[in-house]
């Protein structure tokens, strides 16, 4: 399939316009925009920028240069046409009428590899949700048959309704049912979750930037056979496994999907679900592709998302953690840059394919789990076999030492939460604080 892809260079639309729009080049928006189509396996004929210095309600662009791009795509005999923008349903109508090909937005493309990459029935749910959704509101673009009154049912008939009301109707009645299996989703994940949650094991999630390197760091640090390639959005559905700490301590790792820029409000809506292990993570790994030149730009759209999730990156400082990614791709001079300024700014400079700065990392991921968990000791006796499995069932037991007769001390880290539960069950007076 040929597909040009342009990426008009104004991207100032009111108010949805991102903060960080002047940080990111168009080149760099180009790049990205090309990116996502080859993840797509598209054959790509021809790229461009297209100032666009005032949009058009009508076509985005000018009539000049519409009619300059229409003799682009026929000398290419381009089936597809990208436009790295969002297009009203109108604009998408008119471009295919001008055009004669078939036109996909930043939004559409997006859905379609979500589409593409989505492996388990959570993940297509979700994303055939996004996907009618966006459609619901562009019927208005397909064939003039859609406008053709259907004869009503029953002795008397009567004009009936339209066949794009009957297509709104359906994709509605779609959308509900959906609806109702995600919630079905959303209540297992949280019993999955209340499961692990009686599990004595922090919970770890990563989040960044599609292509950020976030699989393949969570396939270095856990031994996972997680998809990883050099594309955008290689892996869509969430991943969970067991993080070994330095101290002899777990962490329960889960990998999710990649962000990026102008994510579609319809693809945030649908996985909440996914998200949802975000939300409950004890601590986030925001991961940064450090070699690229739009890090920062990236970094303000990745904060977005988690915004639109309720967390505040710069808000919970302690609780979201940058991992400054792919550090073998620089060289000398700005891996030292690079180093002083993680310093500054608390971040961990690491490298997922050479393992560099794995130690600091999974010091700094123990140190800020344990910081919010309590060290305590207990004499428990032979005759409480009950309270000693409460606590292994709801403790991280760090040191065991036997007394005799029966008589067991316990080193252990307990939630906040849960140390009124152990002094009722215990005794508040058999309870010591313990230093690490």
């Amino acid at each position: 399939m040929l597909s040009p892809v342009l990426a008009p260079a104004s991207r100032k639309s009111g108010r949805h316009a991102t903060v960080d729009v002047a940080e990111r080049l168009p080149a760099a928006k180009l790049e990205e925009a090309v990116g996502l189509a080859l993840a797509l396996a598209l054959d790509i004929r021809a790229s461009g920028l297209v100032p666009v210095p005032r949009p058009k309600p009508a076509t985005l662009f000018g009539a000049g240069k519409v009619e300059e791009l229409e003799g682009l795509i026929r000398g290419e005999e381009a089936e597809l046409v990208i436009v790295d923008h969002a297009l009203s349903p109108v604009q998408q109508r008119n471009l295919e009428k001008a055009w004669n090909a078939k036109v996909l937005d930043r939004t559409g493309l997006i859905l379609e590899i979500f589409g593409e990459r989505a492996r388990t029935r959570e993940g297509r749910l979700q994303v055939e949700l996004a996907h009618l959704v966006y459609q619901k509101s562009r019927l208005v673009r397909s064939w003039t048959h859609l406008e053709r009154q259907r004869g009503g049912h029953g002795f008397l008939g009567g004009p009936g309704e339209t066949q794009i009301e009957t297509d709104r109707r359906l994709i509605g009645e779609r959308i509900d049912v959906i609806r109702k299996e995600l919630e079905q989703v959303r209540r297992t994940r949280s019993l999955h979750r209340k499961s692990r949650e009686r599990v004595p094991y922090p919970t770890v999630a990563l989040v960044g930037y599609t292509n950020a390197g976030k699989s393949t760091l969570f396939n270095a640090l856990t031994g996972a056979g997680v998809l990883a390639e050099n594309t955008l959005f290689a892996t869509l559905d969430p991943t969970i496994r067991s993080l070994g700490l330095p101290g002899g301590t777990k962490a329960v790792l889960s990998d999710t999907v990649g962000f990026i820029s102008d994510l579609p409000t319809a693809l945030i809506a649908a996985f909440r679900a996914t998200l949802e292990e975000v939300e409950q993570a004890d601590l986030i790994l925001h991961v940064r592709d450090i070699a690229d030149a739009s890090t920062r730009s990236q970094r303000a759209d990745v904060n977005a998302v988690l915004n639109e999730i309720g967390i505040d990156a710069d808000a919970e400082p302690g609780r979201v953690l940058e991992v400054w990614n792919k550090a073998d791709l620089l060289d000398v001079e700005n891996a030292a840059r690079v180093q002083n300024e993680a310093r500054r700014e608390g971040a961990v400079v690491v490298s997922a394919v050479t393992a560099l700065g794995f130690d600091t990392l999974l010091a700094e991921i123990e140190r800020r789990l344990n910081r919010t968990r309590d060290v305590m000791r207990i004499e428990v006796g032979p005759d409480e076999g009950a309270l000693e499995n409460w606590i292994y069932e709801n403790c991280e037991v760090v040191e065991r030492e036997d007394r005799g007769e029966g008589v067991t001390a316990l080193r252990m880290r307990i939630a906040p939460e849960k140390r009124p539960v152990l002094a009722r069950m215990a005794g508040a007076a058999r309870l010591g604080d313990a230093a690490e």
